[in-house]
């Protein structure tokens, strides 16, 4: 069963169709995991930031979290930082769901994804993560808060995601 609802998350990646597109501005203002106020302000740090979006009811999302905890890690120096949201520990409204974020917590304490998670917001969720149908989806965005090239629709390897680091850095001014 474990195998069959891993295929159908799997093929549902291919249905994503996202809000915003690469030049839009992304603009929110909300709270991370721990209760901290975050805005679109952290994008200005990083030459490139990495915009995970996951849920707490997807495997390839979770399998992949210690890879991006790794990437988050190795790429600091080159000015990248690696974001989550996970999707599913609010409703439509922003209100935060109790028994999905502690899901999300210990998800993220599980695979040692210690990078910053962003609980999204009623304006992440009627802007960036409007249309969002299946996860894992990553955007990147840049020093400005806007995206860059394109969404990129399911899991993928350390060394694939790195590939596509050095790509996006290498067209950074």
């Amino acid at each position: 069963m474990k195998k069959i609802l891993t295929i159908l998350a799997l093929l549902s990646v291919a249905t994503l169709s996202f809000a915003q597109k690469a030049g839009d501005k992304v603009t929110f203002t909300s709270k991370d995991m721990n209760g901290t106020a975050i805005t679109s302000e952290i994008f200005a740090k990083n030459k490139i930031t990495m915009v995970n979006i996951w849920g707490t009811f997807c495997p390839p999302c979770i399998k992949e979290m210690p890879d991006l905890a790794k990437l988050n890690e190795a790429n600091k120096s080159k000015g990248v930082e690696v974001v989550g949201i996970p999707i599913d520990i609010v409703d439509r409204m922003g209100n935060i769901l109790p028994k999905p974020k502690a899901d999300g917590e210990e998800i993220i304490a599980k695979t040692g994804a210690n990078y910053t998670h962003i609980i999204p917001s009623k304006d992440m969720m009627n802007g960036l993560l409007r249309n969002i149908q299946a996860v894992p989806a990553t955007i990147f965005v840049d020093k400005d808060g806007k995206i860059i090239g394109q969404v990129y629709l399911g899991a993928r390897s350390q060394k694939d995601w790195q590939k596509i680091i050095d790509d996006l850095l290498a067209k950074q001014k």
